[in-house]
């Protein structure tokens, strides 16, 4: 039975159980909802070239449904902070194939987890462009880096607290997002919004292209719903919160990115903000929308709000994060002193220093360019790794107590690989490249470095040395 008693939920390695469903899904959401809804309409909507880029958004839903069910199942199974990192692990085979696969997640979360936090920081820097239309590109640096630095102070303290900051800025995004969807809703035109072009259906190669890169818009929007997972030693009952945060997050989620997309495009018609390289307005076309409802004093009121909301969602971002590196420090994977706690708060404080300091040293990445190679990077090792992983588990372990199973097994595995394949086909031939490229440096890496401390495949030492 869960309890608030600090010493009985407190783990060995010094972590507390402290975080119940409201903060959990409130992390998640935060982290979901962010400020990507708010910048990226106008990519989505150049995927395609006109409305129908909205089918990208609802087969980005898809994956991320099927995708959360697999979340869900593995968290409630490995109840323990890491996330992936863990499933990945404990899934291929603690001594065996399995750190190398938890191995190349680290290798490329050390380059897209702080990219996805810097992308944060970017459409912040960005978005702030609406009050101060004249900044230019030092002063946005400047406020991408500033916000960076807020971030690592606001979460350089104690779990409980820190889901007090939490719930907070969830409020703050309800409200940001419940406003645009009200306005749209009484707003709201069929003419403007589904104002197709000619050949919107065509249903060429050129058009499952056109959806994979709205979809990959899509699910950029959506990353986050499986965030509470990488904190999962600080949650309470973590076999009943963790996978009701996932779903609940998910389709919480969904019902306000449609209304969000449907208000925008029906206020706003699509040839004003697509292509977004062409329309300098398309980084802060929420605020344009307010603009035109409501002339540009509340417009700037909104602005605020949204910039309230981008923070939270990279503040989620840096709190999950933080604790992946540590994870992996703690049975050797990974350098020792990422495993070190604050002596008196109790979190992982090296960590979150080091994952902050390359978010804000990433915040001067393009956009666009973090987007694409964040999603191609993760889709082979962890989305895809997670899948396997998960049959694995059940084949090899049966006996693993299980508080949630994914429904309808396995359809939504095969939702989900083919949802993960049919979006890395259709990218750029050229970030699948540095995808494929980023893998085999960090298979490399791994083989040098195992061979050298005699692990898989050279051999298994009677104990895994802690120093990485």
């Amino acid at each position: 039975m869960p309890t608030d008693n600090p010493d009985v939920n407190q783990q060995p390695h010094g972590l507390v159980r402290r975080m119940g469903l409201l903060p959990a899904t409130a992390l998640n959401m935060s982290n979901m909802i962010g400020v990507g809804p708010f910048i990226t309409i106008p990519l989505l909507m150049t995927g395609l070239g006109g409305p129908q880029a909205l089918l990208g958004w609802v087969v980005a839903l898809v994956i991320v449904l099927a995708d959360g069910l697999i979340w869900s199942e593995l968290a409630a199974a490995l109840p323990g902070s890491g996330g992936t990192y863990r499933y990945l692990r404990e899934g291929f085979g603690r001594m065996g194939v399995g750190r190398l696969m938890a191995f190349l997640f680290i290798w490329q979360f050390i380059l897209s987890g702080p990219l996805e936090i810097a992308s944060g920081y970017i459409g912040f820097a960005h978005y702030a462009r609406y009050i101060w239309p004249e900044m230019g590109r030092p002063l946005v640096l400047l406020i991408a880096m500033s916000v960076g630095v807020l971030n690592i102070a606001l979460l350089y303290r104690r779990i409980d607290s820190i889901a007090r900051i939490t719930v907070t800025l969830w409020v703050g995004a309800l409200v940001t997002t419940f406003a645009v969807i009200i306005s749209g809703a009484f707003n709201f035109s069929p003419a403007i919004a589904f104002d197709f072009p000619p050949g919107a259906f065509s249903f060429s190669l050129g058009f499952f292209v056109g959806l994979g890169a709205s979809a990959r818009i899509g699910i950029y929007d959506y990353l986050g719903y499986y965030d509470v997972c990488y904190i999962g030693d600080e949650v309470k009952d973590p076999g009943r919160v963790m996978p009701r945060a996932i779903l609940i997050s998910v389709v919480a989620v969904a019902i306000i990115y449609a209304g969000i997309n449907l208000s925008i495009i029906g206020v706003i018609p699509w040839r004003e903000f697509v292509p977004a390289s062409a329309h300098p307005t398309s980084d802060f076309i929420v605020s344009i929308f307010m603009e035109r409802l409501y002339g540009s004093g509340v417009a700037t009121v909104f602005t605020l709000l949204v910039l309230w909301t981008a923070f939270g969602s990279v503040f989620a971002l840096l709190l999950g994060y933080s604790r992946i590196p540590y994870a992996a420090a703690l049975d050797g994977t990974f350098f020792a002193v990422f495993g070190k706690l604050h002596p008196t708060r109790r979190f992982p404080h090296v960590s979150l220093l080091v994952i902050g300091a390359i978010a804000i040293l990433c915040s001067t990445v393009s956009l666009g360019v973090v987007i694409d190679a964040l999603i191609i990077t993760r889709i082979l090792v962890q989305f895809i790794g997670q899948i396997v992983a998960l049959v694995l588990l059940r084949r090899t372990q049966p006996d693993l107590p299980r508080p949630f199973r994914v429904w309808l097994y396995p359809l939504p595995l095969v939702v989900a690989l083919a949802g993960w394949i049919f979006v890395f086909a259709t990218s750029d031939p050229t970030v699948i490249l540095f995808g494929l490229a980023t893998l085999a440096v960090g298979v490399a890496v791994y083989l040098v470095r195992a061979s050298i401390r005699k692990e898989w495949p050279f051999g298994l030492p009677d104990a895994v040395s802690p120093t990485g």
